[in-house]
């Protein structure tokens, strides 16, 4: 059979859909199923508009937090921490017995570690200083 490697800029969204989907089916034979169920936690202004949120999945016991996001007029009022909060909580409820996250925001950085959140990895030497941290909290 012969194979063709081409590089491209990127995938069309079914190209993404079909490698997922194998690979999805790839890990439920080789680890068994991940239980994966989504989750979020919408933030909503007064009108009802989506203005920000957090935004996730648990699985193979874990709450794993994609998505955190606060606008910046309402940063510093504790909407993250409450976010996590809810989503920890559900998380829990479902059988999860920890999260994990990461981050390059140094404010967002300091706010996981005063939630509770213990560094496991950090990758420095990003474009620009940045680094991206990746922490875990055991329920």
């Amino acid at each position: 059979m012969d194979i063709d490697l081409t590089l491209t800029e990127g995938m069309s969204a079914d190209e993404e859909d079909f490698i997922l989907e194998r690979l999805r089916t790839h890990n439920v034979m080789a680890f068994g199923p991940s239980n994966r169920q989504e989750l979020a936690v919408p933030l909503r202004d007064e009108g009802g508009n989506l203005i920000g949120g957090l935004t996730g999945y648990t699985g193979r016991g874990w709450l794993y937090v994609s998505m955190l996001y606060i606008p910046d007029e309402l940063r510093g009022r504790g909407l993250a921490a409450r976010m996590l909060d809810i989503a920890e909580a559900e998380a829990k409820a479902r059988g999860a017995v920890g999260a994990y996250i990461d981050t390059m925001n140094p404010a967002a950085l300091k706010l996981y570690l005063k939630q509770g959140y213990t560094e496991i990895g950090t990758l420095n030497g990003l474009e620009g200083g940045h680094s991206v941290t990746w922490l875990q909290k055991r329920f």
